[in-house]
This record gives structure tokens, sequence and C-alpha cells, in this order.
């Protein structure tokens, strides 16, 4: 019996979830919402692509550099101000609205799959 919302196996494989490691961090004055602009490298078969990312209230732009990251890649590009967004980096929500990011437990190749 299905669940309201519940999706099926065929829609959560369309959802192309790869790990990256962030290569440069920016700010970003013009976003409305506090954020920086990170450069993401998700290996050969995605290549490097541009994130906005709502992650400033726990994560300095220093600590960032090197880290591996979460995200979504076949999203369309979306615009935010002046930037196109090309992929969407995960987290979770904590209740004062902080945004803590999903990693790997432990290193893994740019551009793997989750499974």
């Amino acid at each position: 019996m299905d669940r309201p919302g519940e999706i099926g196996w065929a829609d959560f494989e369309r959802v192309e979830l790869r790990v990256g490691t962030v290569v440069a961090v920016g700010d970003f004055p013009q976003a409305k919402k506090p954020a920086y602009k990170l450069t993401i490298d998700f290996g050969p078969e995605v290549g490097v692509r541009r994130s906005s990312a709502q992650i400033t209230a726990l994560y300095a732009k220093d600590e960032l550099v090197g880290r591996q990251v979460v995200a979504v890649v076949n999203f369309p590009p979306k615009q935010v101000a002046n930037f196109f967004s090309e992929v969407l980096v995960t987290g979770f929500v904590q209740p004062d609205g902080a945004i803590v990011l999903a990693v790997p437990e432990r290193p893994v190749p740019d551009g793997t799959r989750l499974a």
C-alpha cells in the first residue's frame, strides 16, 4: 500500500547524488540569504560544477576547501542573483535554520554516486 508522498525505486534512481571535493569558495554578497559560491570537482565523468550554498552559519570558507560534499548533479542550473548554481549541495536543516553538510563518512573518489 502506497503512503502519501511515497516515491518508487525508479524515482530515486533518477536523482543523481554524487560526491565531490570543494576546490574553491567565494563570497556571494548578491544572494538574498547568506551564501557562498562553491566550485566542486566531481571527477572526470561529471567535471567541475558550481553551486550557491547557504552554509555560512556553520562553515568558514577556509575549512570548506578540500572537503568532500554530497550534491544532486542532475538538476537544471538555477539562477541565484547573478550566478547560475549547477548542483544542489545537500545538508540537514537545524532548528535555527543552519545547514549541516551531508558528507561521506570517509574519503571516496570524486564522482562516486550514492547508492
